[in-house]
């Protein structure tokens, strides 16, 4: 499978940057197409064509279940919040489901504080976990499977990583739910996506914050990253929001980019079966961590992030990581 990732990259060209504040983006171009009709979570909610539910009466905190009604293909994306019934969960990998199926899928919760049926089913808000924390949790996701346990998070690391956020950016609330730090940071989060927009042949995009290269998330097709554009540029712009008083450490260079790409090109990479359909790709190496989900040797989501270590593309987040624990002691 390391073949069919290096595939994809090698078709993928670097556009030009736009940035906002301390946020940059180079768009990911490419004719790729994975050639699968399918359609996403939040049209198939929408649509009323899909069921989540807690797995039974009684609930799970790191599961639900998932009823498809419809023929049609569904992909659920790592990262994606699930709101309601007892407890607000994410989604723990990027799972595309068989057209009328059943299926249990791994999450976390994301609202430490309630345990108590809000609604029967859930609904989505159309939010993605901060890029920060889906890094976390994708390396803790890789552990888990590497224990043969499953794609399980480390949910008291979620619980406190969500609390410290909040806790910055002064958005407590009762449950403590990731939901009040988008409510409290909306206008600013909207101030982010007016100032990005796609680009033709645009099926992804490599993101930095204050100068380094914080992550990438690409798709198969421009079609499926036209509709998650805004959830990403939410998600990667809370971390900018988060990171806004520290310097800069550099100039958003593309050669910084261009590194980036080599590294998540030449990870070591480990195959798994998915929770759906596909195979489920880890990616590794001392800089970057990441996965991706591939059904038929085609790439239909690729996420890949700096390592928070002492190595030039992960140093950035631990000098957010520095940073943020002064703001806290304030």
């Amino acid at each position: 499978m390391q073949a069919v990732i290096q595939n994809y990259l090698h078709e993928a060209k670097i556009g030009r940057k736009q940035s906002h504040r301390n946020l940059a983006m180079y768009p990911l171009l490419s004719s790729y197409e994975v050639g699968l009709e399918y359609i996403t979570l939040d049209e198939a909610l929408l649509e009323g064509l899909i069921e989540v539910v807690e797995r039974d009466e009684a609930g799970s905190v790191p599961e639900l279940k998932v009823i498809n009604k419809s023929p049609c293909m569904i992909l659920i994306l790592d990262g994606e919040e699930l709101v309601g019934a007892k407890q607000n969960r994410i989604v723990n990998t990027t799972i595309l489901l068989r057209g009328k199926s059943t299926i249990v899928i791994p999450v976390s919760c994301v609202e430490q504080g309630r345990w108590a049926y809000e609604s029967r089913l859930f609904g989505s808000e159309e939010r993605l976990m901060a890029a920060q924390l889906r890094a976390k949790k994708s390396e803790q996701v890789h552990r888990s499977i590497r224990r043969s346990e499953g794609f399980r998070s480390d949910q008291s690391a979620i619980w406190a990583e969500i609390s410290s956020k909040a806790a910055r950016m002064e958005a407590d609330s009762p449950t403590m739910a990731m939901a009040e730090i988008y409510k409290k940071k909306r206008s600013l989060l909207a101030d982010y996506i007016e100032h990005f927009r796609l680009v033709e042949m645009q099926v992804g995009a490599v993101f930095m914050i204050n100068g380094e290269v914080v992550g990438l998330d690409t798709f198969g097709s421009t079609e499926t990253f036209g509709k998650v554009f805004r959830k990403l540029i939410e998600s990667y712009a809370l971390d900018s929001i988060d990171w806004s008083e520290q310097e800069s450490s550099g100039q958003t260079l593309k050669s910084k980019v261009t590194k980036f790409l080599w590294a998540a090109n030449n990870a070591t990479v480990e195959c798994h079966r998915s929770v759906g359909l596909g195979t489920d790709i880890r990616l590794e190496s001392r800089t970057i961590t990441g996965f991706a989900l591939a059904h038929e040797e085609k790439i239909l989501h690729l996420s890949v992030f700096a390592r928070s270590n002492e190595s030039s593309e992960g140093r950035y987040i631990a000098r957010m990581q520095r940073f943020s624990s002064r703001r806290r002691s304030r």
